[in-house]
């Protein structure tokens, strides 16, 4: 809000009218012990012109640098008309579908966003959004759970080359929910999981099976072996995918001879600016067969007495709506203004556009990976087909480096040493457009002269 505009005596007149005498005697419920005395911690009150200060200057600190770290999050182009449209009011503050009241415009545009994820997974049906790609990793095992009647189990099997960040949530919000996160080791070799390290499995009750392609090394599973193998023991398969991706590469939906069971990913590379971090949304398709089970909500299309076409609230099965007990999803939320703005990304760009995007981050990541590797002390640590990142080992530990490399305005890559101690000192790097082949001689030339 710009201002709060109750004035001392609009405060006394409310407060006479519902007969009490302060503030204080409609929290009089809340034992006075509980009650915080003094907000210490709350700096004091900063005038207009001072808080426009402070915000450009903690903005400042965010210095613009040569990004080649993706790991999750990625740095696309956004045609300026994108966010243009974004910010009118129409979108900007009317954009939760939560309420009855919501406008036939935003939920005009939630169905088209589905639309549009549906056809790009190639699924039966999207829901309006999810919290961000690790929840919504989550919620998929949750409603695996639910809608796998032939497993009993509650057993879901993970690979390790799933980004970590997306197992370790699942694993928080799952683990007191009497689910068994269960990993399965990709080949060391390869950077991949092969249906042979599956089939130690078989003949045991496992309710789905989680594949991510590209996975987390940016390098493409046997997606279609993989999935056969799932459905073939009676378990369902959840895909974790990169939406841009999917304007080249086999579609979920096509994955086998069945396709996916459940789609889930980060939606923040359409349209989406990182931000410093955030936020994100995630995204969820399924078949028609599931959709009961689906979190969130769906917006349908309709007509109304008139015959006129309208768009209405089809399915909303969270706590905020029905029982606790009986919803699919305590923690789902619609991420509506970044799913504005993934709509109206992919209105504009349309499949060409996107294809062109994820061809040339192809390109642009084999010509880094080709670069670095021309560096004495760098090698490539897969070798198999990838989509816009890759793994290279190093000679030098990567934290070093990588602070060094800050020092020349680039930030180099994402470490791998934490989570795949196994690799040694393996350096994640990431290209996408954006990248010019300026930019990757320039982190070539920085990077040789720190391994130096």
């Amino acid at each position: 809000m710009p201002f709060i505009p109750h004035t001392e005596n609009d405060i006394r007149e409310m407060l006479g009218v519902i007969g009490v005498s302060s503030i204080d005697e409609l929290f009089e419920e809340i034992p006075a012990a509980l009650r915080a005395r003094e907000l210490t911690g709350v700096p004091e009150t900063l005038s207009e012109m001072e808080i426009g200060r402070l915000m450009e200057k903690r903005a400042s600190q965010d210095k613009r640098m040569l990004n080649f770290i993706g790991a999750g999050a990625y740095e696309h182009h956004i045609p300026a008309a994108v966010w243009a449209i974004v910010t009118r009011g129409e979108f900007y503050s009317a954009y939760t579908p939560y309420q009855a009241e919501a406008s036939q415009g935003t939920l005009q545009l939630l169905y088209e966003y589905q639309t549009m994820m549906a056809s790009l997974t190639g699924m039966e049906v999207s829901n309006a959004s999810l919290y961000d790609g690790a929840s919504a990793l989550s919620e998929a095992c949750l409603m695996a759970v639910r809608a796998n009647r032939r497993s009993q189990s509650a057993r879901i099997l993970i690979p390790t080359s799933v980004n970590p960040t997306y197992t370790k949530v699942t694993h928080a919000v799952v683990k007191n929910q009497n689910l068994s996160l269960e990993a399965v080791p990709y080949k060391k070799d390869a950077g991949c999981v092969l249906v042979s390290d599956l089939e130690k499995f078989r003949g045991q009750d496992i309710t789905a099976v989680v594949i991510q392609q590209p996975n987390f090394f940016g390098l493409l599973e046997d997606v279609d072996a993989i999935t056969n193998w799932a459905h073939d023991i009676g378990a369902f398969v959840i895909a974790v995918v990169n939406p841009t991706s999917l304007a080249i590469l086999k579609p979920p939906g096509s994955w086998g001879a069945k396709g996916a069971d459940i789609v889930v990913g980060e939606g923040q590379p359409l349209g989406v600016p990182l931000s410093s971090g955030g936020p994100y949304f995630g995204f969820m398709t399924t078949r028609m067969a599931n959709v009961r089970q689906m979190p969130g909500r769906i917006i349908g299309r309709t007509v109304d007495l008139e015959g006129k076409q309208g768009f209405t609230l089809t399915l909303q099965a969270r706590e905020q709506h029905i029982r606790r007990s009986k919803a699919t999803s305590n923690i789902c939320t619609n991420q509506g203004l970044l799913v504005t703005a993934a709509t109206i990304y992919m209105s504009l760009i349309g499949p060409e556009g996107l294809a062109r995007v994820a061809e040339t981050s192809c390109v642009r990541a084999d010509e880094l990976v080709a670069e670095l590797c021309k560096i004495p002390g760098v090698k490539l640590a897969f070798d198999g087909p990838r989509f816009h990142e890759a793994v290279l080992q190093l000679s030098k530990p990567i934290a070093p480096v990588l602070e060094a490399l800050t020092q020349h305005g680039i930030v180099g890559g994402y470490d791998l040493s934490s989570d795949y101690p196994e690799l040694g000192n393996a350096l994640l790097v990431c290209a996408t457009e954006t990248r010019t082949a300026e930019d990757i001689e320039g982190y070539a030339q920085a990077l040789r002269d720190v391994l130096r």
